[in-house]
């Protein structure tokens, strides 16, 4: 559904240099980036994913407020917010501008750490109001990424027992964002070390993802996803961020354990391609 009235609030012109968008990118894409209508030559649409959400599993998640609108030199480029999909769940998937500004300021702390993650290309105010505790100005964010695929996406796979479409989505990711004809080992190998690295980083500054939900970690080994989300100012290792936490299950001195947990996940999606035989392909993953 088209927005009324977009205006940029944010334009990240030293990432679009970054980037090497056209000079005039922002100028001609001012309704692309709103959700309006589509960038040019390029095709929007939105993911499918399964997720385990503080532990609990759900086999049917997905875009809820987000397309992936096209991809520029190896980044995708992600709208959030920009209205209801097939997997909103009666949601009206939107966004408020509070929460977009804080993910444009924090994603971009973090690149400016030296910390993988998502950067934020733009936010763009919709001149409508969203409704949530109160009504709010709506906003759409524009991000960019490495890859938009989650341990959830394994699991959308794996769950259905899809066993093309999870091999064809490993050799995406291999050779998109890892080494071109890698074997499945050496890509769970990796995938972990990538995870470790970040968790490190994340865990030296401070920071608390708040929802290191399965569907919420991306195999490329970026951050991503930056709902509930904090640095400590006063530190403190059971340190929790986000009021639906209600067990401190991703407190901040639990956020190693939670990555292995989640990567576990990951590996039990990719036994079919590690080995035929079962008790070789655990041995493996193992």
């Amino acid at each position: 559904m088209p927005v009324d009235n977009p205006i940029y609030i944010a334009r990240n012109e030293t990432l679009a240099a970054q980037l090497k968008l056209p000079q005039n990118f922002f100028d001609t894409t001012l309704q692309s980036l709103a959700g309006n209508e589509p960038l040019p030559d390029a095709t929007a649409f939105t993911m499918a994913y399964a997720g385990h959400q503080f532990g609990g599993w759900n086999p049917q998640l997905g875009d809820g407020r987000a397309a992936l609108i096209g991809e520029w030199r190896g980044y995708d480029l992600h709208l959030k917010g920009s209205g209801p999909t097939a997997f909103s769940r009666n949601g009206d998937g939107r966004a408020a501008l509070g929460p977009m500004l804080r993910e444009y300021i924090v994603s971009e702390a973090m690149a400016a750490l030296g910390i993988p993650t998502t950067r934020a290309l733009a936010v763009v105010s919709t001149g409508e109001q969203v409704y949530r505790q109160t009504k709010e100005p709506g906003a759409v964010l524009t991000r960019i990424a490495k890859s938009y695929v989650r341990v959830g996406t394994f699991q959308f796979a794996a769950s259905r027992h899809d066993h093309d479409a999870l091999r064809a989505l490993a050799d995406y990711e291999i050779n998109r964002n890892f080494t071109p004809d890698m074997d499945y080992q050496s890509f769970l190998r990796e995938v972990i070390a990538r995870q470790a690295k970040l968790i490190a980083q994340w865990m030296s500054v401070g920071f608390i993802h708040g929802v290191m939900n399965t569907d919420n970690m991306q195999v490329a080994g970026e951050t991503i996803d930056y709902g509930p989300c904090a640095f400590i100012d006063t530190f403190h290792p059971h340190k929790v961020f986000s009021s639906i936490d209600q067990t401190g299950r991703y407190r901040w001195d639990h956020q190693p354990t939670i990555a292995q947990w989640n990567l576990t996940r990951l590996a039990e999606c990719l036994l079919p391609l590690l080995d035929s035989d079962q008790d070789n392909a655990v041995a493996l993953a193992t």
